[in-house]
């Protein structure tokens, strides 16, 4: 953790960048829309089945985490709703099997499941690292004395007020 990052703005920033840097790659693997049972897929460094939709997708939920990376609040519940999301796709994934299509629409394979699991595991991890609150913006002032002539009495018997010229 940095000195003014939690780990979940760190989830929220890494995550991020990686996810539409992916999702921008993808696209020179695959730029297939079609849809059904047998939707074209492409293999981006020959380990993980793309097609359009699914750099969308991973452009899109890249882009909610550069975006909610700024605030520590935003960050947290970009960090543990995603990784609760990506929890359920690993999972799917995994019941499904290898080279099986996601609603009709995404390719996927066990090494995407696997990185899907990874995702989920590190942005859980990361929402439970932070504190729940944000740290107060304080702003200290230095303490300056109030001169002894502007104070009034606390009580009658202090009496009145001295001149400064006394």
């Amino acid at each position: 953790m940095t000195k003014d990052r939690t780990p979940d703005q760190l989830y929220a920033l890494l995550v991020g960048a990686v996810l539409v840097g992916a999702g921008i790659l993808g696209f020179f693997y695959s730029t297939s829309f079609d849809t059904g049972d047998n939707v074209p897929r492409d293999a981006v460094l020959g380990i993980l089945d793309v097609n359009a939709w699914h750099n969308l997708v991973h452009i899109a939920t890249g882009a909610l985490g550069l975006a909610a990376f700024a605030r520590a609040a935003s960050a947290r519940a970009y960090a543990l709703g995603f990784g609760a999301v990506y929890l359920v796709v690993a999972i799917w994934g995994f019941i499904l099997g290898d080279g099986e299509v996601m609603l009709n629409l995404l390719p996927i394979n066990t090494e995407d499941s696997v990185l899907h699991l990874l995702i989920a595991l590190a942005g859980l991890g990361a929402g439970a690292a932070s504190p729940t609150t944000a740290a107060p913006f304080v702003v200290a002032r230095p303490h300056v004395p109030t001169p002894t002539f502007w104070r009034r009495p606390s009580s009658p018997a202090q009496g009145a007020v001295r001149s400064p010229m006394r």
